[in-house]
């Protein structure tokens, strides 16, 4: 196993965490902006209030996307397993 070997298993392996925890990170990101300014224009200022919207959309985020990123993941276990790991044994 060489240096280069790797650092492209560790690449991919990054990027694919990045893909997969980008939709769930960005809506929760999007609402909490928006709860944000909501509780600055109306000078609330309660802390959990911006829980239980950032709750509800990580659920609905998680529904549309979670066979996408378990077929991700699966294709890349598949991929690690049948091409990368025996090449890498000998």
């Amino acid at each position: 196993m060489t240096p280069d070997t790797v650092i492209t298993i560790g690449q991919e392996a990054l990027m694919i965490t990045v893909a997969i925890a980008a939709p769930l990170l960005l809506s929760a990101l999007f609402v909490g902006l928006l709860v944000g300014l909501f509780q600055a224009a109306t000078q609330i200022n309660e802390q959990t209030l911006s829980f239980i919207p950032k709750l509800l959309i990580l659920v609905a985020a998680l529904y549309f996307t979670g066979p996408w990123i378990l077929t991700t993941m699966i294709d890349y276990m598949r991929r690690l397993v049948q091409d990368v790991i025996p090449t890498v044994i000998g």
